[in-house]
Parts: structure tokens; C-alpha cells; sequence
């Protein structure tokens, strides 16, 4: 059996899963959800319900509902090297935990009125500014060629470009800039972004 991946076209978490598994050819069963009507098979597998989630059919790892889990699962199924040392491990764990929880601010920020919509992008901005001192070495963070660590932060960089594209282009940033356009504009991309028709199971879980 294949893998079945539950997930949300819009999630950059999502992103990075089916960019992994469309990456390293793997073949999956996808199935599109809604997150405000969850389905129940959805959350029999994963009780917290969000997406991605892949049931990998694996006697040893089962159930993945951690992104980043399900790209180094995926990689490692195909036996393609995940990392390019620990400058890109900290990158990956600096997106998530860091430009991830800035990015929300300055996205959502009518949500977030302790901080100015300014003060949360100055903040994300950070990473962003790592981004363009790392792309300096080569043109993907991964190497020559994009790899894993491109995958797993593309999607949020992609994010906040798209909060304010106007001002994210005015920016001095071209190997980030150029970088993100040029993952945007793949073939892989395209097909990461395909849309799939929503799968409808017997029973959902409306929030």
C-alpha cells in the first residue's frame, strides 16, 4: 500500500510535505481535507487534527503528523541525504520556532495588537537576513542544487513575501529573492500547488 497524506493546499506545512514526497517520486495517496470540517478518519489516526498527516502503512513509525517528520521519513525511504550539516539543521529549527511564530504576527497582525504589524516583520526579518548570508555560499541552501532544506523553508519565506509583496520586492535581499522566485517557478512547485478535489469520507468533526 501506498502512503496517504492528509492535507491542506494552503498549509506551508503541508507544502513541505508534498514537496518531499514529489521530490523523491514517492508515490501517496493524497487526500485533500478542510480543517473546519475534519474527518473523523482524520483524527482516529492524528486526535490533535491538523495537516499534514501521513500514515505511512510502516509497522515502525505508523501515523507522521509532524511535517518536518514526514520529509525525513520520505528522504530517508529513498535513501537521499536530509541535511548539509548543522549550519542547515539550525536553519530549519530557527524557521520553525522562531521566523514561524514572527511571520503569524505580521500576517495575522490585526489578531496580535500588542505589536505593530512593523515591529512583528522587523523581527521575521531576521531570518530572512540569515537566508540572504547563507545563499551567498551557493545558490540553494542545500547546495548547487535544492534539496531538503530548501523544501522546509521555502513555503514560509514564500508566506511572508506574500503578506506585502510590493515591500518584500523592494527589499535588498536578490539571492533570497531570486532563490524564493526560482522555487516558485518550478515544475515541481506547480505540481505541489495542483489542486485536488476534496476528499469526502462518510463522517467529518466540524470545529
Amino acid at each position: 500500500m501506498v502512503p496517504i497524506l492528509y492535507s491542506f493546499r494552503r498549509c506551508p506545512y503541508a507544502m513541505r510535505a508534498r514537496l518531499s514526497l514529489l521530490h523523491c517520486n514517492m508515490s501517496y495517496e493524497h487526500r485533500e481535507i478542510l480543517l473546519k470540517a475534519k474527518p473523523a478518519a482524520l483524527l482516529a489516526a492524528s486526535p490533535k487534527g491538523t495537516a499534514p498527516v501521513l500514515l505511512t502503512h510502516d509497522a515502525d513509525t505508523g501515523v507522521i503528523d509532524e511535517s518536518i517528520d514526514i520529509m525525513r521519513w520520505v528522504y530517508c525511504q529513498q535513501g537521499i541525504a536530509t541535511m548539509c550539516g548543522q549550519a542547515c539543521e539550525a536553519l530549519i529549527t530557527r524557521n520553525d520556532q522562531e521566523f514561524k511564530y514572527w511571520l503569524d504576527r505580521y500576517k495575522y497582525a490585526e489578531r496580535h495588537p500588542e505589536l505593530t504589524l512593523e515591529q512583528s516583520r522587523a523581527k521575521a526579518v531576521c531570518f530572512i537576513e540569515a537566508l540572504e548570508a547563507r545563499l551567498a555560499q551557493n545558490d540553494f541552501l542545500s547546495g548547487d542544487v535544492a534539496g531538503f532544506v530548501d523544501y522546509a523553508i521555502m513555503p514560509f519565506v514564500r508566506q511572508f513575501a506574500a503578506v506585502d509583496s510590493v515591500w518584500f520586492d523592494a527589499q535588498h535581499w536578490p539571492r533570497t529573492q531570486y532563490w524564493l522566485a526560482r522555487l516558485c517557478a518550478s515544475t515541481l512547485f506547480e505540481r505541489v500547488m495542483t489542486k485536488h478535489p476534496l476528499w469526502k469520507p462518510e463522517d467529518t468533526v466540524n470545529d
